[in-house]
Parts: structure tokens; sequence; C-alpha cells
């Protein structure tokens, strides 16, 4: 729509009021059931952010402001929508998705991490994403098993 149109001061206030959506992932939307209350808690932060913007008067700065919880809001929207919920895992002799993994590096450093969806996937405290490419090599592997990952050997040393 052209500026023209709208009630916006410039070109720089409409490309900041109308955000691009956030990328969705071609993958399937696997998440736990951790994972979707988590995706329900952030899009619930998204509708209270943008709500709060109705209290502002001035009509480009309330757009402003609207713009990133608004783009948040259909993100959210849609990864609940397409989530697929799978439960936890209820054997520990394979790697699945929702297992945690220890393995042992070439250089000997242990590692842990669970494999987990997408959106909940944060290394740094410990998960990963079922579609990188450690998760996908240890998928449906068992104790004792070496995978090779880049220029790594990772040998499974522990399945929960």
């Amino acid at each position: 729509m052209s500026v023209a149109f709208t009630k916006e001061e410039s070109v720089e206030t409409a490309s900041e009021t109308l955000l691009p959506d956030r990328p969705i992932s071609a993958h399937r939307n696997l998440v736990t059931e951790a994972g979707l209350k988590a995706l329900e808690l952030q899009l619930q932060h998204a509708r209270e952010a943008y709500d709060a913007t109705s209290t502002i008067e001035d009509v480009n700065e309330r757009r402003r402001q609207a713009a990133s919880p608004l783009r948040d809001l259909r993100y959210f929207a849609e990864r609940i929508r397409t989530a697929e919920v799978v439960p936890n895992p209820t054997a520990i002799d394979i790697v699945a998705f929702g297992s945690t993994v220890v393995f042992r590096r070439d250089d000997g450093r242990v590692q842990k991490y669970r494999i987990v969806g997408e959106d909940e996937a944060d290394p740094k405290a410990g998960s990963i994403s079922y579609v990188s490419p450690v998760a996908r090599m240890l998928m449906s592997k068992a104790i004792g098993d070496v995978v090779r990952v880049g220029d790594q050997e990772l040998e499974i040393i522990a399945i929960s």
C-alpha cells in the first residue's frame, strides 16, 4: 500500500510499522509438552505487549510500538497451530526426540544435550534442535555407538 493513502508521516515510518514476518521453518514443528507451554507463554507475552500499545495516543508511535509484538503474535500463533506434541520417550535404549544424550568427543570432552523442537532449542542451556546436524546423527543410535559429525567422532555414553 502506498504511503500516500495512510496517515504515516513518511516512507521511513511506514517501513517501521510493516515488519516482515519471522521466518517459519520448513521442518515439521515437533515440540515437547514443555515446548508447547513455552510457545503459549510467548504468545501470551506478545499479546500483552501488543495490547499495551493501545494506550499510546500518537497513531504513528502506536504503530511503531505495535509492529514487533504484532509480528510475534503471528509467528507464535502459527507455531502453536502447527505444533506436533511428541510424548517423552518411554525407552532409553535408543536416542529419540525428547531424549537426553551424553556423548564423549574425540578430545575427551563429555557433553550432554536434550533433543527438542526448534523453538525450544538452547545449546547453552543443554538442548539442541532435532534438525541440528549433531541431533540428526545421534537419532536412532544406542549407547556405545560412534557417530561422525564433521571431523569429530562422538561416542554415546548415556541416554535418558
